[in-house]
């Protein structure tokens, strides 16, 4: 009985035996069949294929914007000529991007390092818009972004320590008055601390290829490693346009904050935009239209620019200058870039 009780709790380890080693084996074959086909789509499907797939995966349509698939993206690795161009005798760095052909109409020193100035705060926008940020959230203002603390040259929205206000009304502040302390706000805020905000926008900028791009902080006060380039801030702004709330803010003629502040007293601010074209101050141009954008200056980054254009025919268009020495030639080189926009067409 002995011997026959053995054999039967051997016959049956060994059977158990078996079909692990059968499963093993399945396995196996499956890893194996995985690994070819692995191969076999790297040796296949084409790198831009796989760049596409991603970012049609990643990415919204939007109006003005269409598919951001990496090979859509207007492109240059060298100037580009345009008749009517600006004088370059005068200009630094300047670009016009045809979004709809997806082609570089113009073209100088795009990938040259340049400080941005203002022209930050799109990447501040980016950030909290991207993160995807309850835009209704109330925002107690810091002593660090208190208006009060800022050198008397410095655009502001007027926010003091204590004050509350929607991220919302931050975002007007920062986009279309370009308010440095409404910038601080905003990154303590979202990031818990200016320093963190500005690993976020690095990170960002890594996520969209701006490779030329350094940020020390969320406003543009110059430091020496807050840095961009004029293509950069081309890959910063088409990225911002896949956000309706962006588009509706850089269209806007005006905005009226409203602000608790800190002694309890309800105050409304009305901020409207920087730039000289919507002010009046700069004559419009002859032809296209210009729907939007953002202005930085400080002495270091000389006078900068970026707009979002409409050709006469409805086609939008991205134009930026950077390093003007003049509100003057700022303002004429931009209106260079738009008038040529017809003759590009």
């Amino acid at each position: 009985m002995r011997c026959t009780g053995r054999s039967k709790r051997y016959h049956k380890a060994r059977r158990r035996r078996n079909r692990i080693a059968r499963l093993m084996a399945v396995v196996l074959v499956l890893e194996c069949i995985s690994a070819a086909g692995i191969y076999y789509m790297k040796k296949n499907i084409k790198e831009e294929d796989l760049a596409a797939e991603y970012e049609s995966s990643h990415y919204n349509e939007a109006l003005y914007r269409g598919d951001l698939y990496s090979a859509d993206l207007c492109v240059a690795t060298e100037d580009v000529d345009m008749e009517g161009a600006p004088d370059q005798n005068t200009l630094k760095a300047a670009a016009l991007f045809d979004l709809k052909r997806k082609e570089t109409d113009f073209a100088y020193n795009i990938h040259e390092k340049m400080y941005p100035a203002s022209l930050t705060k799109l990447m501040t926008a980016l950030v909290v818009l991207d993160s995807g940020a309850d835009l209704t959230e109330t925002v107690t203002v810091s002593k660090n972004a208190d208006a009060r603390t800022f050198a008397a040259d410095e655009q502001t929205c007027g926010i003091w320590e204590g004050d509350q206000l929607t991220l919302e009304s931050l975002l007007y502040g920062l986009l279309v008055y370009s308010g440095n302390d409404n910038a601080v706000a905003i990154a303590e805020h979202v990031a818990g601390s200016s320093d963190s905000f500005a690993e976020m926008m690095n990170e960002k900028a890594g996520e969209i290829m701006a490779t030329g791009s350094h940020f020390m902080n969320a406003n543009g006060l110059h430091q020496e490693d807050h840095y961009t380039t004029a293509y950069d801030m081309y890959l910063i702004f088409n990225a911002c346009m896949k956000h309706d709330k962006f588009l509706e803010i850089i269209q806007s003629d005006s905005y009226k904050a409203d602000i608790k502040r800190g002694d309890g007293s309800d105050v409304s601010v009305e901020w409207e935009p920087t730039n000289y074209y919507a002010l009046g101050e700069a004559k419009l141009p002859k032809s296209g239209k210009i729907i939007g954008g953002k202005t930085g200056t400080t002495q270091s980054a000389g006078n900068c620019l970026i707009l979002l254009d409409e050709s006469d025919s409805g086609n939008p268009y991205i134009s930026i200058v950077m390093g003007a020495g003049t509100k003057e030639v700022l303002y004429q080189d931009m209106t260079a870039l738009i008038e040529g926009i017809s003759e590009g067409e």
